[in-house]
């Protein structure tokens, strides 16, 4: 049996990978000598005397300059919070409900013509006699084009996705949907796709061997034996909706971000901080409930 050190003398070794690690260290040293980055501005007064004020202004108002009393901020949580912390908080967590559901939607379609060994002339069959040239072309130009537009759909932002959908559509939740969904289901479409070309091409292979058709390849073969793996992706994007809604909330949309965008515009230190923290909830929340549900599908797997 082998040792450790002679593991580790014996390890496979890959000149890319040290070279890349010699240039991010180069380029953080050289981003610290140019002064792209400048610690110092953190040290100065004005930075210190602005620090020592914001955590005094994010007290509640009444406790701010006084003692601490439980029982006062107690009476100020519920008055600041009756009416509306409930309602943004379920109009949050609809939103990122509505917009991950619809990204898992044309993240599946889109995948069925993303997927190289899926989106060809005759798929999953390798003795197949060649297809025209015509025909390859056509698929190869569709599986480049559904690629593309999956990169361009997740490269940009969710929150440029929601000016420009707000200025078509006016305000209301569907810019905010619709922003998050189209930006998910290009993550959620490439890995879908990537999960379909990972699949065991055997069962497919046979169905197709029998006259199946892509799509009855794709509902009989490919999905179920890949729905775990859809859902934990699924459900890690899900949480990514949480944190999103509630920043989009910040545009003028229903939810948590509304009343923090109204806090900083009365510069109200104290509710901004309370909206916040209660957005902190609503995220965790959402993150316990993704990591059991991904820890149940990973026990049935």
């Amino acid at each position: 049996m082998k040792t450790v050190d002679q593991l580790h003398r014996e390890r496979p070794r890959s000149r890319v990978v040290r070279i890349s690690a010699v240039v991010i260290v180069l380029l953080v040293v050289a981003s610290w000598c140019c002064g792209v980055i400048d610690f110092g501005s953190m040290r100065t007064d004005h930075a210190r005397a602005n620090l020592d004020r914001f955590l005094t202004d994010i007290r509640p108002y009444p406790l701010q300059d006084v003692e601490w009393d439980w029982g006062v901020a107690a009476q100020w949580f519920a008055e600041k919070t009756e009416g509306h912390a409930g309602a943004a908080m379920l109009d949050t967590l609809a939103l990122s409900i509505a917009a991950s559901v619809l990204a898992a939607l044309l993240a599946l379609a889109c995948s069925l013509c993303a997927a190289r060994n899926l989106a060809t002339a005759e798929p999953f069959l390798p003795r197949a006699r060649p297809a025209s040239r015509t025909i390859r072309g056509w698929w190869t130009a569709l599986v480049w084009f559904t690629r593309g537009t999956l990169i361009l759909v997740r490269a940009i932002p969710e929150y440029v996705w929601a000016f420009v959908l707000l200025t078509l559509l006016g305000p209301g939740a569907w810019p905010a949907v619709l922003a998050l969904a189209l930006h998910n289901s290009g993550i959620l479409g490439k890995l879908f796709a990537e999960v379909i070309e990972n699949t065991d091409p055997r069962t497919p292979r046979a169905l197709r061997g029998l006259g199946a058709t892509r799509l009855q390849i794709a509902t009989t073969a490919i999905w179920p034996t890949s729905l775990n793996r859809f859902l934990l992706f699924f459900f890690y994007r899900w949480e990514t909706c949480v944190r999103e809604a509630t920043i989009l909330g910040l545009l003028g949309f229903s939810g948590l971000g509304y009343y923090i965008l109204q806090a900083k515009a009365a510069i109200r230190w104290d509710e901004l901080m309370l909206w916040t923290l209660m957005g902190s909830v609503l995220i965790l929340a959402g993150d316990l409930v993704s990591a059991f549900a991904r820890g149940v599908i990973r026990r049935a797997s």
